[in-house]
């Protein structure tokens, strides 16, 4: 049996509780004074909001962000990150560290690997490595393996809309253009729902501006 299956039946099982407690305290006269009290009722709704809680789909939250400022030095052809890029993923630990994440994830560059090298020291958790060119492949990882987690992913300005899309966030939003390091998207993921999108910024907006295949 699944666990959604054993949420329902949970659910079920208060439910036919809550009326059968209900019949049998009628029947009584100590049950008479709870009816009068109300706490038979608050007793029941109790019982009913926590099985309820309980039958709701898990909820899964995956926040994606761009890496931080990058060095534009030109030649470098992995380039790492700024003293200003640096700052910025330091601020992204203080924020996503509470959230308690379960699982980081990267691509196999520099920069992004930087980025979440201060979150990865906050939670001692060890980065995993992912192909940019294959969103729907991490999609249905994140969804199979972290089903009611909190997942952290860091991308690039061309590669995070193309994983909101996998994802399954409709309408997507706009192009991330090649100065701005300071989104921050949360995407709520529960199963038989639609994705839940919030876009937020931290930090310092950014002024400088590279053209690079990958940014």
């Amino acid at each position: 049996m699944s666990k959604t299956q054993k949420k329902r039946v949970a659910y079920r099982a208060a439910r036919f509780f809550c009326g059968y407690l209900w019949v049998v305290v009628k029947r009584n006269k100590y049950g008479i004074m709870l009816l009068k009290t109300g706490l038979l009722s608050i007793l029941c709704c109790l019982l009913l909001g926590l099985a309820t809680a309980a039958a709701r789909p898990p909820r899964t939250i995956i926040y994606l962000v761009r890496h931080g400022e990058k060095d534009l030095t030109p030649g470098l052809a992995d380039p790492g990150l700024t003293p200003a890029g640096e700052a910025r993923a330091q601020l992204l630990a203080k924020q996503l560290a509470r959230r308690h994440p379960a699982a980081l994830f990267t691509t196999d560059t520099r920069r992004t690997r930087a980025t979440l090298t201060p979150l990865a020291q906050a939670t001692g958790l060890t980065p995993e490595a992912y192909s940019a060119k294959e969103p729907a492949a991490l999609a249905s990882r994140l969804g199979q393996q972290y089903a009611g987690k909190t997942v952290v992913v860091v991308g690039h300005s061309n590669t995070l809309l193309p994983l909101l899309a996998a994802l399954g966030v409709a309408p997507l939003p706009g192009e991330i253009r090649d100065e701005e390091y300071n989104y921050l998207f949360k995407v709520t993921l529960r199963q038989g729902q639609p994705a839940k999108l919030i876009m937020s910024r931290y930090g310092a907006a950014p002024q400088s501006v590279s053209t690079n295949t990958m940014r």
